[in-house]
């Protein structure tokens, strides 16, 4: 599969709705990871990022707008031991959870499925990063759990492990593209090229959303030696 640039990747479509990139900088010196989240009516746009530690928490900007919190107010990023879960829902809970008990985030989203929101039924998408003990020892896995029949009866659900390539990501969002119901993401993860240098990797994600509907996202980069990170967060409600 060709890798294609992240500003291409996630510009491909005006509405991908959530995304997460996972991979490893060009100079394989740093684990990395994005997530970001669009928004079309005022409930999913009242919404900004904010770090506590190493948790990213989904708030809202004007609590006093919020209409629906359920599927749109959650932890899309979690650390657990030497392990970091970037998700697009609760279900950061539910692989907190399982990886607290020593059982993989696999087994964990077994127990779940897509969204409730028809008629789109959104998918989950989920990813860990296991950085290990040495540098050599980092992977990361990614997962996407689709409605199978269009009634929201039936979940498929896709997972996917990866040996890191220096300059290399994978991303996956929620949307194929925009429509009237949203069309799921469709496919296995999309190769893109990743730089060295986190500030440029959150610019090319941010200016490649559709100015509109873009929200919030967050970059992280952590040091495979050393274990220190470096955060970035835009936020549109300021």
């Amino acid at each position: 599969m060709r890798k294609k640039s992240l500003q291409k990747a996630v510009g491909a479509s005006s509405y991908p709705g959530r995304g997460i990139v996972v991979g490893k900088t060009k100079d394989g010196k740093k684990a990395v990871f994005a997530y970001f989240i669009m928004g079309r009516s005022e409930n999913s746009r009242n919404r900004v990022f904010r770090e506590y530690g190493s948790e990213v928490k989904a708030e809202p900007f004007d609590p006093a707008k919020v209409e629906d919190p359920s599927l749109i107010i959650y932890s899309p990023v979690k650390a657990v031991g030497r392990d970091v879960i970037v998700t697009n829902g609760d279900q950061t809970d539910t692989i907190e959870e399982y990886l607290k008990k020593g059982v993989c985030f696999r087994r964990g989203l077994q127990e779940r499925t897509f969204e409730p929101d028809a008629p789109n039924f959104t998918p989950r998408i989920s990813a860990v990063l296991h950085l290990g003990k040495k540098a050599k020892d980092f992977t990361y896995e990614m997962s996407i759990l689709k409605c199978a029949d269009g009634k929201g009866k039936k979940c498929d659900r896709f997972f996917y492990l990866y040996e890191p390539e220096s300059g290399t990501g994978h991303f996956f969002h929620t949307y194929k593209k925009d429509g009237k119901p949203l069309p799921s993401f469709e496919g296995e993860p999309e190769r893109v090229v990743l730089g060295s240098d986190l500030s440029a990797i959150a610019e090319e994600i941010w200016n490649g959303l559709d100015a509109e509907n873009k929200i919030s996202l967050v970059c992280r980069a952590i040091d495979l030696k050393t274990g220190e990170t470096e955060s970035i967060l835009y936020n549109k409600n300021k």
